[in-house]
């Protein structure tokens, strides 16, 4: 253990210990504040903060998320910070109505109940938690990698503590999604869970017409939030849009359409018989859509889809306030 500090964050007001021996996120974490995060290792800048007084250390990162003369001008990842004095640091992005909401992580094993395939390269993972587990519809956690320290970050696509059930997208050389494809991972097996993260969650005190935007195993949050909608019989309006390549990549049709949420889906490539509609799912959206100056939208997919979508969003007047995204960045090793 190394010395402890006091960090504020403004203009919130909050005040937390920090040891030096951990990042600001994750001090955040256990003491229940719920931060701007995405990645949490460096690499997307979802939780660049300023440092108005004092000095950390930072763990390696990627100059994209945080270029050199941001870091100079006193910018930060706090995904990657460690104090070095008492602090007090500006949060750019922050949400008053969640920020006092988070639960805690914490490392919990898990049996694997089921593993099975969705389309030719999306899996599905349903894993039955030693004890209650809870989380909020649309977070993640990380599951470790067997016999290694590394771990890997996926939604859940579930509500409620008794399972937590993912789908989750091969990629040649992914470490644990070629686990889920070579049949390695099977029921019975057990992996080790930490969570639940994220802020890609519902404000429910907003009555805003809800805009879900999507593709590929990013299905897996928007589909957690639409069955909690469902669950709690909420009135609000909501559309789903979903992109998907082709026809055999599109699943969970028959409980889309059991949940009255406007599902659209959109195919980019050319499929024989298909009389739904076609191209990039940002262009259908700009398409069939009017005013959506008075929308919250969920963004969740592969990262140059969920950028098209926050570019379409902003110039169509959604205010960046009420705009939620999560990308789904690979680790896939060659």
């Amino acid at each position: 253990m190394g010395n402890t500090h006091t960090v504020r964050f403004e203009p919130v007001g909050i005040e937390i210990e920090v040891d030096e021996d951990e990042t600001i996120l994750n001090a955040a974490f256990k003491q229940g504040i719920m931060l701007m995060h995405g990645c949490k290792e460096g690499q997307c800048s979802a939780c660049k903060s300023f440092i108005l007084d004092g000095e950390v250390d930072l763990d390696r990162y990627s100059t994209f998320a945080l270029p050199d003369f941001e870091e100079a001008e006193g910018w930060t990842l706090l995904c990657r910070a460690h104090p070095y004095s008492d602090l007090e640091i500006e949060l750019i992005n922050y949400d008053e109505e969640i920020i006092h909401g988070g639960v805690p992580p914490r490392t919990i094993s898990t049996s694997v109940e089921a593993v099975s395939k969705l389309t030719g390269d999306i899996y599905f993972l349903k894993l039955k938690p030693a004890e209650d587990f809870e989380f909020k519809a649309g977070q993640y956690v990380d599951i470790q990698i067997p016999g290694t320290e590394l771990h890997r970050s996926f939604s859940m696509a579930n509500t409620g503590s008794d399972a937590l059930e993912f789908m989750i997208k091969h990629y040649e050389g992914g470490k644990f999604s070629g686990l889920l494809s070579s049949g390695a991972i099977k029921p019975g097996d057990e992996l080790s869970v930490t969570g639940p993260y994220g802020v890609f969650t519902l404000r429910p005190s907003s009555p805003r017409r809800l805009l879900f935007i999507g593709g590929g195993a990013g299905m897996a949050p928007i589909l957690s939030l639409l069955r909690a909608l469902k669950a709690d019989a909420s009135q609000r309006e909501r559309a789903y849009y979903y992109g998907a390549r082709t026809e055999a990549d599109l699943f969970h049709l028959e409980e889309l359409a059991a949940l009255d949420c406007g599902f659209v889906p959109a195919l980019s490539e050319d499929s024989n018989g298909w009389k739904g509609e076609s191209g990039l799912i940002t262009d259908v959206v700009s398409r069939l859509e009017g005013d959506i100056t008075e929308v919250d939208a969920y963004v969740c997919g592969p990262p140059p889809m969920v950028e098209a979508a926050i570019a379409l969003l902003e110039a169509k007047g959604v205010p960046e306030a009420h705009i939620y995204y999560d990308k789904f960045t690979t680790t896939a090793d060659e």
